[in-house]
């Protein structure tokens, strides 16, 4: 299996900035995509960014301009630069990772999230 350890979360003020990391671990055969999502209370879980392994990256329209999604292949791991925070952002934010092991197929990993809260 994939486990995987979201860190970088926590109480900013409006305008501020985070870097939130997403580190893989595990019998890990091949990445393809690592994204974030995020879900605020009472609201479904949405994309936030997404990467693949060769360099492509999309983002939601609400961060664009605003958040940066990275990743170093060689640490399995995946970052999300975010500035300019808003009290909108506040959200649990959650890695997301497309992955294959030595004896499984691709499929969808999920990090325990990590509690983004800007407020003044």
């Amino acid at each position: 299996q994939v486990q995987l350890v979201e860190s970088g979360g926590g109480l900013v003020q409006p305008g501020g900035s985070l870097r939130l990391s997403c580190a893989a671990s595990g019998s890990i055969f091949r990445i393809n995509a690592m994204d974030w999502y995020r879900q605020a209370p009472g609201k479904k879980r949405e994309l936030v960014a997404a990467s693949t392994s060769d360099g492509n990256t999309n983002y939601a329209d609400f961060v664009k301009g605003r958040f940066t999604i990275s990743r170093d292949n060689a640490k399995n791991t995946v970052y999300l630069q975010m500035n300019s925070l808003k009290p909108e952002d506040t959200a649990v934010y959650y890695c997301n990772v497309d992955a294959r092991t030595y004896v499984s197929g691709f499929r969808d990993y999920w990090g325990q999230g990590t509690q983004v809260t800007v407020s003044s």
